[in-house]
């Protein structure tokens, strides 16, 4: 665990925070790197922007040795990291979160360096160092959770865009006669391709649909309908297929654009149906695109963000992480 230093200290460890919508995962690494421990435990979503940085504190605090010393964290966050500033802002899963500055608290309270980034951002990086897109200079790694995002490789080096927004394919409107009406209540992406999206649509046609007097994380999880899909259900055959035809109309505009070697998928809605989840969306990317590029699922599961942290601590100017602006890596 480096930070680029010359004379590496292979006592000290560095900390990936996977900051997840409904989980925090907390993964402490050594100089190998290797994973030395891990924690896991629900995101207390109505505390609010303090009460989720504190989440992340103590967390931290509990993973770290008593009497070592802690080279770095990195943090890979739900929502948009001001790339020139390091303001985390918009973070979905926390309500009322706007333009924190997170990891300057978190450098005050353990004098170390802080890099934080997108989630899928985060992740893209772990499979291009580690996973099934190393070597590949041009990627898409679509994250299908409890939201949607991506994380865009481009000439070898994540693609973060003007504000730090690049990838947020959940604000896709794939009909355009609807571009005026108010998101969520429109054609944009995410209501319908997403774990809120699917769960949202199956409380209405399916029976002892989840989440209806439930918590915000029971109303955003869409595992039953995947249940009902595997029990045979066929109202949960056409959500899922039409979720899955609409992921492949998105896909074919991403490659449209961007014109990459690979696609990647994970996240939890993948791993309910990855074999149905492939066939839909290969077959609509090659009517589409007669010269359409590999479309495979994640090697790293759930743990691609964090092995994103982890090489992000390792190699921050290969990835130009993002640290809060006032500060700097010589500091």
């Amino acid at each position: 665990m480096n930070l680029e230093d010359k004379h590496e200290d292979t006592t000290a460890y560095g900390v990936a925070v996977d900051m997840g919508a409904s989980h925090l995962r907390f993964v402490l690494a050594d100089a190998n790197p290797a994973i030395v421990h891990e924690t896991q435990e629900r995101v207390n979503s109505k505390a609010g922007s303090r009460g989720a940085i504190a989440q992340v504190r103590d967390g931290i605090r509990r993973l770290v040795p008593q009497g070592k010393r802690l080279r770095g964290i990195a943090v890979g966050v739900p929502g948009g990291v001001d790339p020139k500033t390091g303001v985390v802002f918009d973070v979905t899963n926390v309500p009322g979160w706007r333009d924190v500055d997170m990891g300057s608290e978190l450098e005050d309270e353990f004098h170390a360096p802080v890099f934080l980034e997108n989630d899928a951002n985060m992740a893209a990086i772990g499979e291009h160092m580690c996973g099934i897109a190393r070597g590949i200079s041009n990627f898409v790694f679509i994250a299908l959770g409890t939201g949607v995002g991506a994380g865009i490789f481009v000439d070898g080096r994540i693609c973060r865009g003007r504000s730090g927004l690049a990838g947020e394919i959940f604000r896709m409107n794939l009909d355009w006669t609807r571009w005026n009406e108010e998101f969520r209540d429109t054609g944009y992406f995410e209501t319908y391709v997403s774990g809120i999206g699917l769960a949202a649509e199956g409380r209405k046609v399916l029976p002892g649909g989840n989440g209806a007097s439930g918590g915000l994380i029971e109303e955003r999880d869409a595992r039953y309908v995947f249940a009902s899909l595997r029990d045979g259900n066929p109202q949960a055959r056409v959500l899922i297929e039409n979720s899955f035809t609409m992921l492949g109309v998105c896909v074919a505009n991403l490659v449209s654009v961007l014109d990459p070697e690979l696609i990647v998928f994970n996240g939890g809605i993948v791993r309910g149906a990855p074999e149905l989840l492939l066939e839909i969306v290969g077959k609509i990317v090659r009517r589409i695109h007669p010269r359409s590029p590999r479309i495979e699922l994640s090697m790293l599961g759930e743990k691609a963000q964090i092995w994103g942290a982890i090489h992000t601590l390792r190699e921050p100017s290969r990835h130009g992480a993002i640290r809060t602006s006032s500060r700097s890596l010589e500091k």
